[in-house]
């Protein structure tokens, strides 16, 4: 089904039927089968419309005051004022009459007096009135019995908003009227310009994550964190109460070899990636209009990846290192990811304006954290892109797959825990799904707002892999024994989670959407307390994910409300009006 390019709601400009002219209208609603906006006009006239006739507000020059142009009817007035001045004619005065006088009189004023007929949108622009003009101008002869004469009419055409203007004009004035129209024309095409293709720095205080001061912290905060939490998680005895644990020294932490094998794994994916398989998809439109290519072969990566695996363990290849340079392999996907977000950096400042991030600032702190460029690529491989799904979200399932294995070694058990398969399998089966999924990417704030920088590679390559699968490596040291009565209990609440994302622009008002503006989100929270629920009750330490997924999705929620408010204007106000609760129905 072709998918829409116009949003319910949004203003437009709207071409009358039988005409070429184009009047400011709202997009009501949009019929699928026909294809046809019904569209409104400020003077309440409804009508249906075909998508090319329907243009956003950004696509035309908008203009101030008056111009001139060279159409036919001028440079017919041209010819004629040079006919009438021609040397060899004779003196005027010897030789006409009464009427060939008054005739005299009528050409003479014709050669003075111009009628330019152009018509008018009144709309504001700054502190005057801003003209759009949806034809070329006309500039029409008119007899007129006096010279040096100014008129203006204003005529209403089918709304109250539409003014048609005629103005006289005296030629001996077409110089300076030029050269002022010219100066107005580059004001306003610039004017438009930064309006629309321009990436307008976000003010101070206008910063999401509180800021400089908020990114610094967090850049250095996270990684601290991390290790703090896996380093709780070894302990014999995980409680609060043991905080902080023993740290290491930074030596231990470190290898080289660790370091290449994590290297290797990043490179591995790489190569699948540009593997020629899988479809080619459009993404969402830029702000300059473009539209770039991805292939859509995450699965297939998946694929390959699992066929790699079991290849290695049939070799005998002892995936236990993993498990036992856990840590190691932590700080080495660290590094990688600060060496990343450094060149991701450097790349920005080549970057044409138009490919910034609508979220950078102009602040290098900032920007370093948030990503400074919106899609960053060397060619056609798009980093973001490849990092959103590839070495972090199948390195996850990799990770467990690990962790079930080393439980087996090290509690010397001839099968994994029931609830070991559980985790493993709820957590399969979400990474299975995003990677069917994949083209719901391209409509994530992830990818057509936020720019690559140290967020999302931290995010991705470090966070994901190694806080995801928190669950299945506090198993391996703390076992717990679940009844198979408390196994049907979690898989009927995994099960609760049936809501999926809505990636067009219709706003649904039914179903899931009618209770809460955000289910997707609900249904990701019950999902993840499923995960933590088969690690039992002994420590609060295996619902970490659980607390900070709440946390993330309030925030993640309150973004997703600025920016649905400015996408969709009055249609989300509609929304929220009929729909109150965010996440939580009836407390949130």
């Amino acid at each position: 089904m072709p998918s829409r390019k116009f949003a319910d709601g949004e203003v437009v400009r709207g071409r009358w039927p039988g005409s070429s002219l184009y009047y400011e209208v709202e997009i009501l609603s949009h019929d699928s089968t026909s294809q046809l906006y019904t569209v409104k006009y400020k003077d309440g006239t409804e009508l249906e419309l075909k998508e090319n006739d329907i243009k956003p507000l950004t696509s035309f020059r908008q203009r101030k005051g008056g111009s001139t142009s060279s159409s036919p009817s001028r440079r017919r007035g041209s010819r004629s004022r040079s006919r009438s001045r021609s040397p060899g004619r004779p003196p005027k005065s010897a030789r006409r009459s009464a009427s060939a006088s008054h005739q005299a009189d009528i050409k003479e004023a014709r050669r003075e007096v111009e009628v330019k007929l152009t018509p008018l949108i009144l709309k504001p622009f700054g502190n005057s009135i801003s003209r759009y003009n949806g034809e070329p101008e006309h500039i029409e002869r008119n007899d007129v019995p006096h010279k040096n004469t100014q008129e203006k009419f204003s005529l209403s055409q089918e709304s109250s908003y539409i003014a048609t203007q005629y103005s006289l004009r005296p030629r001996r004035e077409e110089v300076k009227l030029k050269e002022i129209d010219s100066k107005e024309e580059k004001f306003v095409a610039k004017e438009l310009a930064v309006r629309t293709f321009e990436v307008t720095p976000i003010r101070a205080k206008d910063l999401e994550f509180g800021g400089v001061p908020g990114v610094f912290l967090i850049m250095f905060g996270l990684p601290v964190f991390l290790f703090l939490l896996l380093l709780m998680c070894k302990q014999k005895d995980p409680s609060l109460l043991n905080f902080p644990p023993p740290l290491p020294a930074l030596y231990e932490l470190w290898e080289t070899r660790v370091f290449g094998v994590y290297l290797l794994w990043f490179l591995i994916q790489v190569l699948f990636y540009l593997l020629p398989i899988g479809k080619v998809v459009e993404g969402t439109p830029l702000i300059d209009g473009r539209r770039l290519k991805y292939r859509l072969n995450g699965f297939y990566a998946f694929i390959l990846t699992s066929a790699v695996i079991g290849t290695s363990l049939f070799q005998g290849v002892e995936l236990h290192y993993v498990y036992s340079h856990f840590l190691q392999f932590a700080l080495a996907a660290t590094v990688f990811c600060v060496v990343l977000s450094v060149y991701l950096y450097m790349h920005s400042l080549k970057a044409p304006r138009n490919d910034l991030s609508p979220a950078s600032s102009g602040n290098a702190v900032y920007d370093f954290f948030i990503g400074r460029e919106l899609n960053p690529r060397i060619g056609t491989f798009d980093l973001k892109y490849f990092c959103e799904l590839r070495p972090g979200l199948i390195g996850w399932v990799v990770i467990n797959l690990v962790m079930l294995l080393a439980e087996m070694k090290i509690q010397d058990r001839a099968v994994p825990s029931l609830a070991m398969i559980l985790v493993n399998s709820f957590q399969l089966l979400y990474v299975v799904d995003a990677l069917w999924n994949e083209e719901a990417l391209l409509t994530t704030m992830d990818i057509i707002h936020d720019g690559f920088g140290f967020m999302l590679a931290f995010g991705d390559l470090v966070w994901v892999p190694f806080i995801y699968s928190f669950q299945a490596f506090y198993l391996v040291g703390h076992p717990n024994e679940v009844s198979w009565p408390m196994a049907y209990l979690i898989i009927v609440l995994k099960h609760l989670k049936t809501i999926h994302t809505s990636t067009g622009k219709n706003l649904l008002v039914s179903g899931w959407w009618g209770f809460v503006r955000h289910p997707n989100y609900l249904g990701d929270l019950i999902m993840a307390l499923a995960w933590s629920l088969p690690c039992g009750f002994n420590h609060i330490l295996p619902y970490f994910y659980v607390i900070y997924f709440t946390m993330l999705l309030v925030h993640r929620e309150a973004r997703d409300e600025y920016h649905c408010k400015k996408k969709y204007g009055v249609a989300w106000e509609k929304y929220c009006q009929r729909v109150p609760y965010r996440i939580f129905p009836y407390i949130y």
